[in-house]
């Protein structure tokens, strides 16, 4: 599975910005699709993921500012971003986990800058 994020940017407090993957190869395989973070000195966390069945889960943090769904042809991820606050500002990375045993894949970072 390869994953190929888009998007991402520098914005001003209070902006929007919308992050794509899309994932090529065994994509029957993928379960859960989302997207992590990561600030210089923090350690990567899960933001928002979104199961093949289209069951989310959101950091409490991002919760009713963030919105995450998936492609009709599943093999997509979108993670709209609104009411952004500098504190969102990471590099993201696209996430798939296949069924099964549940091996990961990373898409590559993107950067979100968030000014105040």
């Amino acid at each position: 599975v390869q994953l190929q994020a888009s998007g991402g940017g520098l914005v001003q407090a209070g902006g929007s910005l919308r992050l794509s993957c899309a994932a090529s190869g065994s994509i029957a395989s993928i379960n859960f699709m989302g997207w992590y973070r990561q600030a210089p000195g923090k350690r990567r966390v899960l933001v928002a993921g979104i199961t093949e069945g289209g069951l989310t889960t959101y950091d409490d943090s991002v919760k009713g500012r963030f919105a995450v769904s998936r492609g009709n042809a599943k093999n997509e991820v979108h993670l709209q971003m609104n009411s952004l606050k500098p504190e969102d500002t990471a590099v993201y990375y696209c996430n798939a986990e296949e069924k099964g045993w549940g091996t990961q894949y990373w898409g590559q970072g993107t950067q979100v800058t968030v000014s105040s």
